[in-house]
Protein backbone atom coordinates (compact mmCIF):
# COMPACT_ATOMS: atom_id res chain seq x y z
CA UNK A 1 0.00 0.00 0.00
CA UNK A 2 1.28 3.62 -0.78
CA UNK A 3 0.48 7.23 0.64
CA UNK A 4 1.25 8.89 -2.13
CA UNK A 5 1.53 6.56 -5.15
CA UNK A 6 2.99 6.72 -8.45
CA UNK A 7 1.13 9.89 -9.62
CA UNK A 8 -1.87 9.93 -12.12
CA UNK A 9 -2.54 11.60 -15.59
CA UNK A 10 -6.48 11.18 -15.16
CA UNK A 11 -8.54 14.14 -14.42
CA UNK A 12 -11.93 13.14 -13.84
CA UNK A 13 -14.84 13.71 -11.57
CA UNK A 14 -14.46 10.60 -8.99
CA UNK A 15 -18.12 8.98 -10.19
CA UNK A 16 -16.05 7.87 -13.10
CA UNK A 17 -13.40 5.90 -10.12
CA UNK A 18 -16.73 4.35 -7.98
CA UNK A 19 -18.58 3.49 -11.06
CA UNK A 20 -15.95 1.27 -11.97
CA UNK A 21 -14.92 -0.19 -9.09
CA UNK A 22 -17.78 -0.80 -7.11
CA UNK A 23 -20.79 -3.02 -7.96
CA UNK A 24 -23.73 -0.37 -7.46
CA UNK A 25 -27.07 -1.88 -8.36
CA UNK A 26 -29.39 -3.62 -5.96
CA UNK A 27 -26.38 -2.52 -3.13
CA UNK A 28 -27.32 -1.54 0.23
CA UNK A 29 -24.97 1.66 0.93
CA UNK A 30 -24.17 3.24 4.04
CA UNK A 31 -21.87 6.92 3.25
CA UNK A 32 -20.17 7.68 6.32
CA UNK A 33 -19.58 11.68 6.19
CA UNK A 34 -22.20 12.72 3.65
CA UNK A 35 -21.54 16.40 3.73
CA UNK A 36 -24.15 18.61 1.37
CA UNK A 37 -25.27 15.20 0.36
CA UNK A 38 -23.80 15.84 -3.58
CA UNK A 39 -22.62 12.45 -4.42
CA UNK A 40 -25.31 11.07 -2.23
CA UNK A 41 -27.06 12.15 -4.89
CA UNK A 42 -25.58 11.46 -7.77
CA UNK A 43 -25.65 7.71 -6.61
CA UNK A 44 -28.80 7.87 -5.66
CA UNK A 45 -30.37 9.29 -9.01
CA UNK A 46 -27.83 7.45 -11.36
CA UNK A 47 -28.48 3.57 -10.55
CA UNK A 48 -30.16 1.25 -9.17
CA UNK A 49 -28.82 0.90 -5.26
CA UNK A 50 -31.57 -0.57 -3.20
CA UNK A 51 -31.22 1.94 -0.39
CA UNK A 52 -28.55 4.50 1.03
CA UNK A 53 -27.99 5.68 4.11
CA UNK A 54 -26.00 8.69 4.45
CA UNK A 55 -24.52 9.90 7.87
CA UNK A 56 -23.39 13.12 9.45
CA UNK A 57 -21.88 14.58 12.70
CA UNK A 58 -21.82 18.14 11.30
CA UNK A 59 -25.15 19.10 13.30
CA UNK A 60 -25.78 22.33 10.62
CA UNK A 61 -25.10 20.20 7.33
CA UNK A 62 -27.22 17.09 8.71
CA UNK A 63 -30.12 19.85 9.25
CA UNK A 64 -30.11 20.89 6.32
CA UNK A 65 -29.69 17.57 4.63
CA UNK A 66 -33.34 16.28 6.58
CA UNK A 67 -34.40 18.94 4.42
CA UNK A 68 -34.01 16.96 1.01
CA UNK A 69 -37.50 15.39 0.38
CA UNK A 70 -36.82 14.12 -3.38
CA UNK A 71 -34.96 10.99 -2.79
CA UNK A 72 -36.52 8.34 -1.78
CA UNK A 73 -34.44 5.62 -1.36
CA UNK A 74 -31.67 7.98 0.91
CA UNK A 75 -32.18 8.02 4.99
CA UNK A 76 -30.34 10.58 6.31
CA UNK A 77 -28.74 10.07 9.88
CA UNK A 78 -26.30 12.05 12.46
CA UNK A 79 -23.54 10.01 13.74
CA UNK A 80 -20.52 9.16 13.23
CA UNK A 81 -18.21 6.55 11.57
CA UNK A 82 -16.97 5.52 15.39
CA UNK A 83 -20.23 4.22 16.39
CA UNK A 84 -22.22 3.12 13.61
CA UNK A 85 -25.76 2.75 13.75
CA UNK A 86 -26.33 -0.29 11.60
CA UNK A 87 -26.75 -4.04 12.63
CA UNK A 88 -24.07 -6.28 12.23
CA UNK A 89 -23.61 -7.86 8.55
CA UNK A 90 -26.21 -5.05 7.16
CA UNK A 91 -24.41 -3.67 4.34
CA UNK A 92 -22.93 -3.88 1.07
CA UNK A 93 -21.19 -0.96 0.56
CA UNK A 94 -19.27 1.35 2.80
CA UNK A 95 -18.45 4.86 1.37
CA UNK A 96 -16.17 7.82 2.61
CA UNK A 97 -15.15 10.32 0.14
CA UNK A 98 -12.77 12.28 2.13
CA UNK A 99 -14.01 12.20 5.35
CA UNK A 100 -11.52 9.34 7.25
CA UNK A 101 -9.12 12.19 8.14
CA UNK A 102 -12.04 14.18 10.09
CA UNK A 103 -13.05 11.55 12.75
CA UNK A 104 -10.89 11.96 15.60
CA UNK A 105 -7.49 10.71 15.58
CA UNK A 106 -8.11 8.36 19.08
CA UNK A 107 -11.34 6.78 16.90
CA UNK A 108 -9.95 6.01 13.72
CA UNK A 109 -9.18 2.26 14.45
CA UNK A 110 -13.15 2.23 16.25
CA UNK A 111 -14.51 3.58 12.68
CA UNK A 112 -12.33 0.67 10.75
CA UNK A 113 -14.02 -1.85 13.29
CA UNK A 114 -17.30 -0.51 12.86
CA UNK A 115 -16.90 -0.53 9.01
CA UNK A 116 -15.90 -4.49 9.08
CA UNK A 117 -18.57 -4.90 11.46
CA UNK A 118 -21.31 -3.66 9.35
CA UNK A 119 -20.66 -4.93 6.39
CA UNK A 120 -21.80 -8.36 4.83
CA UNK A 121 -18.93 -10.98 4.76
CA UNK A 122 -17.42 -10.06 1.39
CA UNK A 123 -18.46 -6.48 1.41
CA UNK A 124 -16.77 -3.72 0.13
CA UNK A 125 -15.12 -0.51 1.63
CA UNK A 126 -14.36 2.47 -0.22
CA UNK A 127 -12.07 5.34 0.80
CA UNK A 128 -11.30 8.08 -0.69
CA UNK A 129 -8.85 10.27 0.70
CA UNK A 130 -6.87 13.91 -0.49
CA UNK A 131 -3.44 13.34 -1.22
CA UNK A 132 -1.62 16.00 0.63
CA UNK A 133 0.06 17.82 -2.94
CA UNK A 134 -1.06 20.03 -4.95
CA UNK A 135 -1.33 24.17 -5.60
CA UNK A 136 -4.59 24.35 -4.01
CA UNK A 137 -3.14 22.18 -0.98
CA UNK A 138 -0.81 24.44 -0.74
CA UNK A 139 -3.31 27.35 -0.13
CA UNK A 140 -5.48 26.10 2.16
CA UNK A 141 -2.63 24.45 4.47
CA UNK A 142 -1.79 28.56 4.96
CA UNK A 143 -4.62 28.13 7.51
CA UNK A 144 -5.63 24.11 8.11
CA UNK A 145 -2.90 21.76 7.84
CA UNK A 146 -4.13 18.74 7.23
CA UNK A 147 -0.64 16.50 7.20
CA UNK A 148 -0.95 14.59 10.04
CA UNK A 149 -4.56 13.58 10.11
CA UNK A 150 -4.19 12.31 6.55
CA UNK A 151 -1.02 10.74 7.62
CA UNK A 152 -3.06 9.07 10.88
CA UNK A 153 -6.16 8.21 8.18
CA UNK A 154 -3.75 5.87 5.84
CA UNK A 155 -1.60 4.58 8.93
CA UNK A 156 -5.35 3.31 10.24
CA UNK A 157 -6.03 2.00 7.06
CA UNK A 158 -2.63 -0.09 6.80
CA UNK A 159 -3.23 -1.44 10.16
CA UNK A 160 -6.72 -2.67 9.35
CA UNK A 161 -5.32 -4.39 6.59
CA UNK A 162 -2.05 -5.57 8.32
CA UNK A 163 -4.37 -7.01 11.00
CA UNK A 164 -6.79 -8.63 8.59
CA UNK A 165 -9.32 -6.66 9.67
CA UNK A 166 -10.11 -5.80 6.35
CA UNK A 167 -8.69 -6.73 3.02
CA UNK A 168 -7.12 -4.88 0.51
CA UNK A 169 -8.61 -4.70 -3.34
CA UNK A 170 -7.35 -1.91 -4.99
CA UNK A 171 -5.69 1.41 -4.86
CA UNK A 172 -6.39 3.82 -7.06
CA UNK A 173 -4.72 7.58 -8.04
CA UNK A 174 -6.11 9.92 -9.97
CA UNK A 175 -7.08 13.85 -9.58
CA UNK A 176 -10.32 15.27 -9.40
CA UNK A 177 -10.90 19.42 -10.94
CA UNK A 178 -11.61 22.35 -8.59
CA UNK A 179 -12.84 25.60 -9.78
CA UNK A 180 -13.86 28.47 -8.02
CA UNK A 181 -15.32 31.98 -9.68
CA UNK A 182 -13.25 34.19 -7.80
CA UNK A 183 -12.18 34.69 -4.28
CA UNK A 184 -15.61 35.14 -2.78
CA UNK A 185 -16.54 31.58 -3.98
CA UNK A 186 -13.54 30.15 -2.14
CA UNK A 187 -14.25 31.67 1.17
CA UNK A 188 -17.73 30.58 1.19
CA UNK A 189 -16.88 26.92 0.51
CA UNK A 190 -13.61 26.67 2.15
CA UNK A 191 -13.26 29.41 4.35
CA UNK A 192 -16.79 29.54 6.12
CA UNK A 193 -17.64 26.04 5.82
CA UNK A 194 -19.67 24.79 9.03
CA UNK A 195 -18.08 21.57 9.95
CA UNK A 196 -14.68 23.71 10.82
CA UNK A 197 -14.52 27.12 12.56
CA UNK A 198 -11.58 28.44 10.57
CA UNK A 199 -10.58 31.47 12.56
CA UNK A 200 -7.73 33.73 10.85
CA UNK A 201 -6.38 36.58 11.84
CA UNK A 202 -6.62 39.73 8.96
CA UNK A 203 -2.87 38.94 8.24
CA UNK A 204 -3.36 35.57 7.48
CA UNK A 205 -6.83 36.38 5.40
CA UNK A 206 -4.79 38.59 3.17
CA UNK A 207 -2.25 35.58 2.47
CA UNK A 208 -4.35 33.03 2.16
CA UNK A 209 -6.15 35.63 -0.30
CA UNK A 210 -2.87 36.98 -2.35
CA UNK A 211 -1.94 33.12 -2.68
CA UNK A 212 -5.18 32.24 -4.05
CA UNK A 213 -5.19 35.61 -6.45
CA UNK A 214 -2.01 34.34 -8.48
CA UNK A 215 -4.08 31.28 -9.95
CA UNK A 216 -6.85 33.68 -10.79
CA UNK A 217 -7.54 33.86 -14.86
CA UNK A 218 -10.36 35.62 -16.38
CA UNK A 219 -11.94 32.25 -16.35
CA UNK A 220 -11.80 31.76 -12.81
CA UNK A 221 -9.34 29.75 -10.71
CA UNK A 222 -8.78 26.02 -11.44
CA UNK A 223 -6.68 23.40 -9.61
CA UNK A 224 -6.67 19.96 -9.90
CA UNK A 225 -6.72 18.04 -6.59
CA UNK A 226 -5.04 14.61 -6.29
CA UNK A 227 -6.95 11.72 -4.51
CA UNK A 228 -6.19 8.25 -3.29
CA UNK A 229 -8.63 5.38 -3.40
CA UNK A 230 -8.40 2.39 -0.93
CA UNK A 231 -10.58 0.07 -1.81
CA UNK A 232 -11.28 -2.71 1.20
CA UNK A 233 -12.81 -5.79 1.32
CA UNK A 234 -14.18 -7.82 4.61
CA UNK A 235 -13.24 -11.17 4.19
CA UNK A 236 -15.73 -13.14 3.75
Amino acid sequence: MDMYGPGSDQVCDESEIYQALLPLNGAKILELGCGKAEKTRAIAQAGKVASITALEVDAVQHAKNLQITDLPNVHFGAGGAQDIPAADNSIDIVLMFKSLHHVPLDKMDRALAEIRRVLKPGGLAYVSEPIFAGELNDIIRLFHDEKAVREAAFAAIRRAVESGLMEPVTQKFFSTPVAFQDFAQFEQQILRVTHTDHQLSPELFEQVRAAFMQHMTPQGARFATPIRVDLLRKPA
